[in-house]
């Protein structure tokens, strides 16, 4: 696939979007465009947000939507240039001015003019009119970002971006074209290139620790400034931090308050009292000179131990009475640079296993952090095998494309030919691809929790994660069965159905849909609970059929009206919609609609006997599954292999007699093979002495 065939399409599913939700393709544009984004981590969140309008001395405003990072208060404006009659169209720097624009009047008007009074309570832009105003005096940076379909001239270098209310701002211009560089890319996310001589002059100074150096990567120790920590931090923000980390982050205090006082009252000890930072990067550069050796440039640099002293620093400047001087501040930093002998995939593993062992110190689960978790890899493998009945027509069986790593879906694509890429998509439609984000949000709203949905697919996708991990933990995985997987593919085709249903309804007025459609479906669930107490949605029915039964369709739609008035309801308890749906007290409210479900819903519930059946029979496939995996595990290993392994525990002691005796079975593979019970004991023994340092 080239970026020609990656417009083409990215334009025709943009086109059967709109036809489905009937919101318009500029709309559609703008969420596909977001969404993009959002999945390689250059925005943390999007919420549509369109308004359009004339306003002080008839200057023309617009915005499509935005993002507000509360972890480094940067407001991100959307605003589109969507036009597809002309694939040869090239925006001008004149024309992007002109969008640019549009946004800066729409952010002044809103905060120096009566505009907010006169744009309605019940639009979804009055949601934002309402955070700008309400974060006037929190926000550190705009982001203006044009979307387009345009080609981007050549003479556009730079787009200069004056300040907005006093604060900075910065316009980035994203077309088809720079979005497929950056989901195309083996890295998947957004690469940041840092030039430390921008921020001083002679650059970081550093100590090789080459006593360090492996082959997979060299460290080297660093005294940062704190200034540069903190300017560096302004232009990039929270992108700065490897991705899990700002997640996690990103639910607690941003800024620490003992980090804070020693800002404040003794910077010159800074040094001695904080943990400093832990960094990755890759390809850099040094100098030596009389003065010492420095650090220089660093391509794709993370902060991956660090944030809240790198986020204090900038954060203190910004918030404190008096001016903050962090000329005397010095910070330390461990740099651990990734060799590129190795593939990007494998880079980004190791990133992350550095990620993992720096904050083990923070109850930051691997489920938060790793794609590489066993609960994704078995929601991938079960997509890859089990196959869903062909719907439309079609005379043979499709597979639903689990995408458990960033961009897995488009990178399947990349190198087939044109006839293989048909192939592939024929077996995999894109309307049947699910991300780990849409499944933690299918699965919290099935669960009952539309208000943590509700705040984001980061935040959503972190508590999802620590409640998985929990329970992978508790059940050593068996819980996650077939069953579960199906059920959660049918999940989303209730959540899918129940999106594009909405827009078609009389009442619906172009907003908060998102909030609706996980709202409408947790009270779905919650009075099936309390009016059959004993019996559930027949969800296994609903993967055989691969299509939502009428009376649920019918019961979904009649729902979602109540629920859109209670949700707007003028008495709600937090003025501004969307942040009165991150509530607790929105999903109490919401639980008090009164309906009665149909009789018809009977015909597509399951007994509790029949569930439970089930259950028991998905455990017992389940724990088969473990079983066979456990003996293959072992049998991958050679014989000659475990003479060293035994002889090495041996030589440790740490080996028990039953395992010695398993030991010498595996031994003589492949002419003897240990049976499950030796099998189980050979992992267990086989984590030991890799915990003891033994390489295979």
């Amino acid at each position: 696939m080239d970026a020609q065939e990656f417009r083409k399409d990215f334009l025709e599913d943009i086109k059967a979007d709109a036809l489905a939700t009937g919101e318009g393709s500029c709309a559609s544009f703008v969420a596909a465009f977001a969404n993009k984004l959002q999945e390689t981590e250059y925005l943390f969140d999007f919420t549509p947000s369109f308004f359009e309008g004339i306003g002080k001395r008839n200057s023309r405003l617009r915005v499509d939507g935005y993002a507000y990072d509360e972890f480094d208060k940067t407001m991100s404006l959307v605003i589109a240039d969507y036009d597809v009659t002309n694939d040869e169209r090239v925006l001008a720097k004149t024309q992007a001015g002109q969008l640019q624009n549009k946004l800066i009047s729409f952010v002044e008007n809103v905060l120096n003019t009566p505009l907010y009074k006169e744009i309605e309570m019940s639009r979804p832009c009055s949601d934002l009119v309402d955070l700008l105003r309400k974060k006037r005096g929190e926000i550190r940076k705009y982001q203006l970002l044009i979307f387009t379909t345009a080609n981007i001239s050549s003479t556009i270098k730079i787009l200069e971006s004056p300040e907005i209310d006093g604060v900075p701002s910065e316009c980035q211009i994203w077309n088809i074209e720079r979005l497929f560089q950056l989901c195309g890319s083996d890295a998947g996310r957004n690469i940041i290139e840092l030039d430390f001589k921008e921020y001083t002059p002679q650059g970081i100074p550093c100590l090789d620790a080459s006593g360090t150096a492996t082959a997979d990567f060299k460290s080297y120790l660093c005294i940062i400034p704190g200034t540069v920590l903190a300017d560096i931090y302004d232009k990039y923000g929270s992108a700065l931090l490897e991705g899990n980390v700002r997640s996690f982050l990103s639910t607690k205090v941003a800024v620490n308050k003992k980090i804070r006082t020693t800002i404040l009252q003794q910077p010159e000890r800074f040094f001695a009292y904080n943990n400093g930072i832990s960094a990755t990067a890759m390809d850099v550069q040094f100098e030596r000179n009389e003065q010492g050796f420095f650090l220089i440039s660093a391509r794709d640099f993370q902060i991956i131990n660090g944030g809240q002293t790198t986020a204090s620093l900038s954060n203190t400047r910004y918030t404190s009475r008096e001016k903050v001087d962090l000329m005397s501040i010095y910070v330390q930093m461990k740099l651990t640079v990734i060799e590129r002998a190795r593939d990007d995939e494998e880079a980004t593993k190791l990133v992350q296993d550095i990620s993992r062992s720096s904050n083990s110190q923070n109850k930051v689960s691997d489920a938060d952090f790793f794609s590489t978790h066993p609960f994704h890899v078995l929601m991938e493998r079960y997509s890859q095998r089990l196959g869903a009945r062909g719907t439309g027509g079609l005379q043979f069986e499709t597979k639903w494309f689990y995408e458990r790593a960033r961009g897995q879906f488009l990178q399947s694509q990349m190198r087939l030919s044109p006839a293989k890429k048909k192939k592939f998509l024929l077996q995999h439609p894109k309307n049947q691809l699910i991300t780990k984000t849409d499944l933690a949000k299918f699965r919290n709203t099935w669960d009952g929790i539309p208000h943590i949905v509700s705040k984001g697919a980061q935040t959503n996708f972190t508590e999802f994660a620590q409640k998985i991990n929990d329970t992978w933990d508790k059940s050593e995985g068996e819980l996650f069965t077939e069953k579960y997987y199906q059920e959660s593919v049918a999940m989303c085709l209730i959540f899918r159905y129940t999106e594009s249903m909405i827009p078609k309804q009389s009442w619906y007025q172009q907003g908060y849909r998102a909030n609706i459609v996980t709202y409408t479906i947790a009270l779905f669930h919650k009075l099936i609970q309390e009016q059959f107490p004993k019996r559930d949605l027949d969800l296994l029915g609903i993967w055989t059929r691969q299509s939502v039964p009428i009376p649920v369709q019918r019961t979904l739609t009649e729902l979602s009206e109540l629920v859109y008035n209670k949700l707007t309801d003028p008495l709600r308890g937090v003025e501004n919609v969307t942040q009165w749906c991150k509530r607790e007290g929105c999903w109490n409210s919401v639980q008090t609609i009164l309906y009665t479900l149909g009789a018809d819903i009977e015909d597509c519930l399951a007994t509790q006997d029949e569930m439970q059946s089930t259950m028991r029979k998905a455990k017992r496939n389940r724990r088969i599954e473990k079983e066979v995996d456990t003996m293959t595990r072992v049998v991958e290993i050679q014989g000659m292999q475990w003479i060293d392994i035994m002889e090495f525990a041996i030589n440790k002691r740490i080996v028990a007699p039953d395992e010695l005796i398993a030991l010498r079975v595996a031994c003589q593979l492949p002419n003897k093979i240990p049976n499950l019970v030796q099998s189980k004991k050979l992992i267990a023994l086989l984590d030991r002495v890799y915990e003891e340092g033994y390489k295979l």
